[in-house]
């Protein structure tokens, strides 16, 4: 009898869980809120962190490495950052342990090791980087500065939750300085368009691009643009941030630059990220109850073959006619795997490419081959039909581009079925926790009204839309003049 896997409507919580096992991304560690990225998972995370890569890399901007550990001196040294981190970082304290005399076998904190000054497990490297560009900018000539590093951060969160929120993460992390403060308004709008294009069009994720109210923040940034997705139970996702650090960072470990002029001026900065968090997205943006979905741009495998047979003749001659697809499909650049692994049986097979997520799966059997035929299944649809096997080729490779699109024109309907404006406070506070999706409402712009709607609702600001339509209100607490429309929504 089939195992019965728990369905989104049932509990979408456990549902999403039970994808991350089902299509073999992840397991908890040993480590009590952290994660194993599974070799399948960290396929899609490379396939994410190439196409990111070689973005950045597009915009002039190079990888370095930092250190993983900051002195919390260095730390300290910009104030609003600090505060903002404080509360999750992993401290290190000494460098050594030793025996334990009074328990033998034991270890213990060697009380002789004990760190000068104590180390913080970085939860994000602005300040090591800034500590470190003091020492590269002098002039005008050294800048701009545009870095990015491929890295893990460590936030001790006491509620975790694999992909979505872990006590260790993997990430990227853009560090860069700049002559004018026009310089880094437009690094950071570049940044949050390089992220929302990546969104929608590798991971076919319809985002909204806005900024953050002040309480929503990067801690230590003068302002922060986000890109927000929406996920199949209505809550949002933040994807991805890009950071308008003003001078703050420049003045708190004082990187002065000295103009044309000679004269001495300080740095003005961005950063800018993403994480294993786009893995939570994905998941919950596209997939269903019988499994994994993937974009065909993310997938590691795109198309998988799974032959029907018998006999090992059978499966010699089926063999010689898959390979020769396989040689056509990768040279248009799809990956293809053929799973002849004659420990499984094809129905398994089936069930477990379609719980990864795998685009399109082919299947051939005798009768097939000898019907120059071979059965095309996608699986956005779960559809299938069987084709000739002239040409099919080419039917693949649109059809990879049709499941691209269907899968963000799915999502973006959805979206669209799922955002609404709100004038009335009251019916906010009931179709937020009946309904979900995202409110446009009006807001009064201070951070007293914003805490009550979190505290009453548990909904916050998600952005301020760039693109929201210049409209006067009231505001839905409070009544007072609003110059437009923010999105509310209960959020991950």
């Amino acid at each position: 009898m089939a195992q019965k896997y728990t369905t989104r409507e049932e509990d979408y919580s456990k549902w999403y869980n039970e994808i991350v096992q089902r299509a073999d991304l992840a397991e908890d560690s040993g480590v009590r809120g952290c994660m194993v990225i599974k070799p399948y998972g960290y396929a899609i995370w490379e396939k994410m962190r190439d196409i990111l890569d070689a973005k950045f890399k597009e915009t002039g901007h190079s990888n370095a490495y930092f250190p993983i550990f900051i002195p919390k001196s260095l730390f300290e040294a910009e104030e609003k950052n600090a505060e903002g981190f404080a509360k999750e970082c992993a401290v290190v304290t000494h460098h050594r342990l030793i025996d334990d005399p009074d328990n033998k076998g034991k270890l213990i904190v060697d009380p002789k090791a004990k760190l000068t000054e104590e180390l913080i497990v970085r939860p994000t490297s602005e300040a090591i980087i800034w500590s470190t560009y003091k020492k590269w900018i002098q002039s005008y000539r050294d800048l701009p500065i545009l870095i990015n590093q491929w890295a893990n951060v460590v936030r001790w969160e006491m509620r975790t939750r694999i992909f979505l929120r872990t006590a260790e993460f993997l990430w990227q992390e853009g560090h860069t300085a700049h002559q004018t403060k026009a310089e880094a308004l437009a690094e950071t709008e570049l940044m949050n368009n390089v992220y929302a294009e990546f969104a929608e069009k590798s991971m076919a994720m319809p985002v909204i691009k806005g900024e953050k109210s002040d309480s929503e923040r990067f801690a230590g940034a003068d302002a922060t643009y986000t890109i927000e997705a929406m996920m199949q139970d209505g809550k949002a996702l933040q994807a991805g941030t890009s950071h308008f650090l003003g001078q703050n960072f420049a003045k708190a470990f004082d990187v002065k630059f000295a103009d044309k002029e000679g004269k001495q001026e300080y740095v003005w900065a961005t950063s800018w990220g993403v994480s294993t968090r786009l893995m939570g997205a994905l998941i919950m943006t596209h997939s269903d109850d019988e499994g994994l979905v993937l974009p065909p741009a993310i997938a590691p495998i795109q198309v998988v073959a799974i032959p029907i047979y018998k006999k090992d003749e059978d499966l010699a001659a089926i063999t010689e006619k898959i390979d020769e697809l396989s040689a056509k499909l990768k040279a248009k650049g799809i990956s293809f795997k053929f799973d002849d692994d004659d420990n499984r049986r094809p129905g398994w097979k089936f069930a477990e490419y379609e719980a990864k997520g795998v685009p399109v799966r082919l299947a051939m059997g005798m009768r097939d081959l000898e019907n120059g035929n071979i059965e095309v299944a996608r699986r956005d649809n779960k559809t299938k039909e069987v084709l000739p096997f002239d040409g099919v080729d080419a039917h693949i490779e649109s059809l990879l581009e049709d499941i691209q699109s269907n899968l963000y024109n799915r999502a973006l309907e959805f979206r669209k079925n799922n955002i609404r404006p709100i004038d009335s406070y009251d019916e906010f506070k009931v179709k937020i926790e009946s309904e979900g999706g995202f409110f446009l409402a009006h807001w009064d712009g201070t951070e007293e009204t914003e805490k009550q709607i979190k505290e009453e609702t548990k909904a916050t600001i998600r952005c301020i839309p760039f693109d929201r339509e210049e409209e006067t209100g009231e505001c839905i607490v409070t009544g007072k003049p609003s110059a437009g429309r923010v999105i509310f929504a209960k959020a991950y």
